[in-house]
């Protein structure tokens, strides 16, 4: 005999399986440095960042010039602040089997970043920035 659930629980069980638990400033260090990761919203893609030691990155939106920064954790949060806006960015950071998730503060309904790649090369700058 089979069940069939219904669509709306079976949503709502997806989502408390993604959920998870937010991850460590040290467990996103660990995972992050030496690499670029690219994020998409929803299937399109987002942006990239590279992850430097010391906690430095570097971020380009998608076809954009590179912005240098650097990243803090805050009650949990990553933040991030850039040379172009020293306005803190806080996510919070899940892992999960794809890689990684993050979800903008104050906004745990909406959309959210997730990694769809990840390499050692740096982030390909376009702009004045060329070779970062």
């Amino acid at each position: 005999m089979h069940r069939i659930i219904p669509t709306a629980m079976a949503l709502a069980l997806a989502g408390a399986v993604q959920a998870g638990e937010p991850i460590s400033a040290e467990e996103f260090e660990a995972y992050s440095v030496g690499k670029t990761l690219s994020y998409a919203v929803g299937g399109q893609i987002y942006g990239a960042e590279q992850y430097l030691p010391g906690r430095r990155v570097v971020w380009a939106f998608r076809g954009q010039e590179c912005a240098r920064g650097e990243w803090y954790e805050d009650a949990g949060q990553i933040c991030f602040v850039y040379e172009h806006d020293s306005t803190p960015q806080c996510w919070t950071f899940y892992r999960d089997s794809a890689g990684l998730r993050a979800q903008f503060e104050g906004d745990p309904a909406g959309t959210e970043l997730s990694e769809v790649a990840q390499t050692p090369a740096p982030l390909v700058c376009a702009g004045p920035d060329v070779g970062v």
